[in-house]
């Protein structure tokens, strides 16, 4: 009784002094977010309403006309990457076989990979100079290349599956591995064949998981912004190029305005579907506990549909990975007629030639600079993100009525554009009272808006899962606060940190829309170097781009991998 009563008394909080606790949580972030994105995104909204451009119908036909091809390639790109997505979720949900884990894996590195490695791979896969070309071209003694996939909607729709396939893969692969198969086979003991049995049983407990997965694929191809400035080329143009475009070419910021607007409007929008479809989608997998259905392939058909599906993923998701270190290393010869051929041997020489400055110019960064410049850039992303993202999550783990009401603000950055960020502290940061836009610092806050909900949500899950009574059982033996956390909370969330400093970590290293805008053209980083690099002709440079890109795309495959070992069982995948 004695014990009862002290833990009312000492360990269980007032309700007043959790909301309390709870405001002083949140006060850290909710600044940074006032300043950082809710400022700047005021100061888009004034320009464009004040501005007589505003609405004028120059301004209102450029928008009609970006958001109809942005609707449409994302339409296209939504269904061809459930048209590969679901099958493969199918596969690795209800299948085992050889080469499995390594498999799935690979399938998620994509998503994180910087827009400028996914254009790099694929144009040294099916460039002009990639692989594929120059294997055909030397096989049959061509003269041009007889793949001409770049600059298509084509190639736009390619990456899109590439990037997106793994989202349909977790999240319903996911729901799909938690479902009863018991459900299915009564249904065919009650005289259903298989068609009718999947059809009338398990698809309507999958339709909310597909619809939540179809939603976020329509999301991020919607807002995609690299792959179609690099693989798309200028007939192209979606929303957030076109805001590129207006912005740093025709300084034409009330259109630009006009059109970050609509975007935000939209994806506000296609958010709150998603949200209340990620809800229906916990009901329906809450039908059985997480445990393992697969089995290895019995019949004939069972075996072809694997493996078909196994070659069809290897040559979608590795093969584009592969061609980029491979052409990093390929020496390239080009010969009369403009025509480019294969040496036999390989090279070191384009990354001997980050290290060089080849043309003796007083205004050169050399390549291995903008690598320093992104490594720092992400390690004060990582503790900015660490430092507001830890007190948030702490209140997020037993969250408040407050708690939950403020939750949704942390989402609104990933639902504007990353071009409509860096737009946003151009306008905001270039006048008093914060004249702040000549600051290379502007770059890592800009990445800590983006990467700071992926902490929070990488962080919470752990901190929810510490034992109550672990804190207060250390508390009633003696131990300070500081002792508590040192000795029962840090070593349960130290994986959950790592795991959260690396996405911080990689976010940063591979953000490229916002950095495009705010980045000095003395402070370059990785991914602006290399689109640099590809904008520039010269099979020099073309080498450069390759070798940083590989740079590039093996740190961000370590840093994935390292996430999927840290990941925490019964998180969730997104």
């Amino acid at each position: 009784m004695f014990l009862k009563t002290a833990k009312k008394k000492f360990f269980k909080p007032s309700r007043s002094s959790r909301l309390g606790g709870s405001f002083f949580n949140w006060l850290p972030a909710l600044t940074f977010l006032g300043l950082f994105f809710f400022y700047p995104l005021v100061k888009i909204l004034s320009l464009g309403v004040n501005s007589p451009d505003f609405l004028a119908s120059e301004s209102l036909e450029i928008a009609a006309g970006s958001l109809g091809f942005t609707l449409w390639q994302a339409l296209l790109s939504m269904l061809l990457t459930l048209g590969v997505g679901l099958p493969a979720a199918w596969l690795f949900a209800r299948y085992d076989f050889r080469g499995k884990s390594l498999l799935r894996a690979l399938t998620a590195v994509p998503f994180m990979l910087p827009t400028v490695v996914v254009a790099a791979g694929f144009n040294a896969l099916l460039g002009p100079r990639g692989w594929l070309n120059l294997m055909l071209m030397r096989s049959f003694n061509l003269e041009a290349p007889p793949i001409n996939v770049l600059y298509t909607l084509g190639a736009i729709l390619l990456a899109h599956v590439f990037y997106n396939t793994t989202i349909v893969i977790r999240v319903v692969g996911n729901a799909l591995s938690r479902l009863d198969p018991r459900l299915g086979e009564a249904a065919r003991m009650l005289g259903a064949n298989r068609w009718r049995a999947f059809w009338q049983v398990t698809f309507p407990l999958l339709r909310p998981s597909i619809l939540a997965a179809a939603l976020l694929v329509f999301l991020f191809d919607f807002t995609s912004f690299g792959v179609i400035l690099l693989l798309g080329g200028a007939k192209f143009a979606t929303i957030e190029v076109e805001i590129f475009v207006q912005t740093m070419s025709m300084l034409n910021l009330p259109i630009a305005a006009l059109l970050s607007i609509i975007q935000l409007l939209c994806t506000l929008a296609f958010s709150i579907l998603y949200s209340k479809m990620l809800a229906k989608t916990a009901i329906q997998t809450a039908q059985r506990e997480s445990k393992s259905i697969s089995r290895r392939p019995k019949t004939l058909s069972e075996h072809l549909f694997i493996y078909s599906l196994i070659s069809l993923l290897f040559a979608l998701f590795v093969l584009p990975m592969l061609a980029l270190p491979l052409r990093s290393v390929s020496q390239l010869e080009a010969n009369r007629g403009e025509r480019t051929t294969l040496e036999t041997g390989f090279t070191s020489d384009y990354y001997e030639e980050l290290f060089i400055n080849r043309r003796g110019s007083r205004f050169y960064v050399p390549p291995i600079q903008a690598a320093q410049n992104s490594l720092q850039y992400a390690g004060i992303t990582v503790m900015l993100s660490l430092l507001l993202g830890f007190p948030v999550a702490s209140a997020l783990a037993k969250p408040t009525r407050l708690d939950r009401a403020l939750d949704p603000f942390l989402m609104l950055p990933l639902g504007a554009s990353a071009v409509t960020l860096g737009l946003g502290f151009i306008i905001a940061f270039s006048r008093p009272p914060f004249k702040w836009i000549a600051s290379p610092l502007l770059v890592p806050l800009a990445h800590t808006m983006i990467a700071l909900p992926f902490v929070i949500r990488s962080l919470q899950p752990a901190l929810a899962s510490i034992p109550q009574r672990y804190r207060e059982a250390a508390a009633m033996l003696g131990a300070s606060p500081l002792m508590v956390w040192r000795t029962v909370d840090f070593p349960i969330i130290s994986r959950a940190t790592l795991a959260a400093a690396t996405f911080a970590f990689t976010v940063s290293l591979g953000e490229f829309g916002a950095t495009s805008l705010l980045a000095r053209p003395e402070y370059p980083t990785i991914p602006t170097a290399i689109y640099r690099f590809l904008s520039q002709p010269g099979g020099l440079n073309y080498g450069q781009a390759m070798a940083m890109a590989t740079i590039l795309m093996i740190l961000t495959t370590i840093s994935i991998l390292l996430i999927e070992k840290l990941r925490l069982p019964g998180t969730g995948e997104w």
